[in-house]
């Protein structure tokens, strides 16, 4: 079951020659989420493969470089005759920003688009997971991150020895996978334990958008696979990032570690940085060594644990 992240914009606040400005597509099992939708992201969609039969936008707040994009790939969307409904998100009270957006350039919409303001902690459940939106600290701005979890997974389960025990292969094996206990006809009790492995642990992505380092961020990290937190600043900058409500590289890695995650992804850089990444690099992983910097166009598939493939 695959879950792979495509970086589609890096770059914080305007777009430079290497990078454009936010926007990551969550690809799993073939359905795609998208998360900001910066200035000329339908572009960069094109450009890296990720298609536009998607149902679901969700923003983190309403700075520029994070909605100026939906103007445009809604419209082009419109021109290829779409007819099934978006799903926009973002935070409480950004409904009226999205519909100016929305309607920017545009007489009439000829597909349904649905507009979800989100409150922080309030899950949206999805089949074999959840979106959970969850408060950041971006200055005085309304601002939310996202954590991405996967539902718990069922044991493994042992089909040889079901057969040596005498079960037919059928809806017996599929109720005791399921936490059953049966009772075969010769008046034997199986419990689900006896051929069942313990239960698996589902993946787990947070993406902080812009944010200074947040409890929040840590709370909803806690053990994450990926966490792709903003990096806009190396250290020289640390009181700009304060100012402007951004975070840098070593203050993200500090979450990391704090929260415990198995790699630290870093996006949203300043332009002083695109080309150059090595400062943020380094300062990050003097704190929390497993460090990436993201690249437009860059993709990352997130394994399960032990690197089981199901």
């Amino acid at each position: 079951m695959s879950l792979t992240l495509r970086f589609l914009g890096t770059s914080a606040s305007r777009p430079t020659v290497e990078r454009n400005v936010s926007a990551l597509a969550v690809v799993r099992e073939g359905e795609t989420l998208l998360f900001d939708c910066g200035e000329g992201t339908q572009r960069q969609m094109m450009r890296y493969g990720i298609g536009f039969a998607l149902s679901d936008i969700f923003f983190t707040h309403m700075h520029a470089d994070h909605i100026l994009g939906l103007t445009g790939l809604l419209r082009t969307l419109a021109l290829q005759g779409r007819t099934e409904a978006m799903n926009l998100y973002a935070p409480v009270g950004s409904e009226s920003m999205m519909w100016r957006a929305i309607r920017l350039g545009s007489d009439k919409q000829t597909f349904p688009i649905n507009v979800f303001e989100l409150s922080p902690e309030t899950p949206l459940k999805r089949k074999g997971y959840s979106i959970v939106p969850y408060p950041v600290d971006h200055g005085d701005k309304a601002a939310i991150g996202y954590l991405i979890a996967e539902e718990t997974r069922l044991g493994r389960f042992n089909p040889e020895m079901a057969k040596e025990i005498g079960i037919p292969e059928g809806p017996l094996w599929g109720k005791i996978h399921k936490g059953e206990a049966i009772t075969l006809d010769s008046g034997r009790v199986v419990e689900p334990g006896e051929l069942v492995g313990a239960t698996r642990p589902g993946r787990s992505v947070v993406l902080t958008g812009d944010s200074r380092p947040a409890a929040g961020t840590v709370a909803a990290a806690m053990g994450a696979d990926i966490l792709v937190h903003e990096a806009t600043f190396a250290d020289e900058e640390q009181p700009r990032a304060v100012e402007t409500g951004h975070s840098t590289a070593r203050e993200a890695a500090e979450v990391a570690a704090q929260a415990g995650v198995k790699k630290l992804v870093l996006t949203h850089l300043s332009a002083r940085y695109s080309r150059d990444t090595s400062d943020l690099e380094r300062e990050a992983r003097e704190v929390f060594a497993n460090t990436i910097v993201a690249r437009d166009g860059m993709e990352i598939e997130v394994p399960f644990e032990s690197g089981e493939a199901d």
